[in-house]
């Protein structure tokens, strides 16, 4: 149903600030600046860096993966190791770092199999949900599905477009947090499909036409069903 995650966007108090970290020390290539919005180009999905001037806002203290070469890693840690508090983990071979941009988001690049060079896509994003079997049967009704849920019942891990973790509050590794009031949009084929799927389960529809359905999910994150 849904085939591509076509943005995530966060909020940012200081745009020139975020906007030279993702630029300058992540290395994003900027496609539009506006006075209060940045966008970055991280592969085949947009980066959108928003100032709280409007709703939607944009997310906070969320935590979000960008994809990287596996042969990039090393590298990628000795351009980072000096200025900022990595941390690593391990997920079967592959090695993700964690560091946080300007404004508190817990920034993943996790070794994939991508092309490159540099970041290459965002193959994963977690959203703080209040009630976690409430957000997984929306979103397993969106076509995502369910391939981990945590032993302490804390969070569940699907898999869609990209893998999409939901998390009752609380800290994970490199004391990450899910985001709330999130912004993220979806490609795909038939906006209406997506919007019956879940509309008597949406906490409010924002704006509805043939090429682009938007809502509020029931934990207030902000869904763009969008033909690309």
């Amino acid at each position: 149903m849904l085939t591509g995650l076509a943005w995530l966007a966060l909020e940012a108090k200081y745009l020139e600030a975020a906007g030279t970290f993702y630029e300058e020390t992540l290395g994003l290539t900027g496609r539009e600046r506006g006075a209060n919005e940045l966008v970055f180009a991280a592969g085949d999905t947009d980066l959108v860096l928003r100032r709280p001037a409007a709703l939607p806002r944009g997310g906070l203290h969320t935590h979000f993966a960008f994809s990287i070469p596996k042969s990039e890693y090393d590298d990628w840690w000795d351009r980072l190791d000096d200025d900022y508090d990595l941390e690593e983990a391990r997920f079967g071979p592959s090695r993700s770092l964690y560091l946080y941009d300007p404004d508190g988001n817990c920034v993943e690049l996790g070794q994939q199999d991508v092309a490159g060079p540099g970041i290459d896509g965002i193959f994963e994003v977690v959203l703080e949900v209040a009630d976690l079997e409430r957000a997984q049967a929306f979103y397993e009704d969106l076509g995502f599905e369910t391939v981990d849920e945590g032993d302490d019942r804390k969070r569940v891990r699907l898999h869609g477009p990209m893998a999409l973790e939901l998390w009752e509050p609380h800290l994970g590794i490199a004391d990450a947090r899910g985001g709330v009031h999130v912004d993220l949009g979806f490609e795909t084929d038939d906006p209406a499909a997506a919007l019956e799927a879940v509309r008597d389960r949406i906490g409010s529809l924002e704006r509805e036409s043939d090429e682009e359905v938007v809502v509020r999910d029931p934990d207030g994150h902000f869904l763009t069903f969008t033909a690309p």
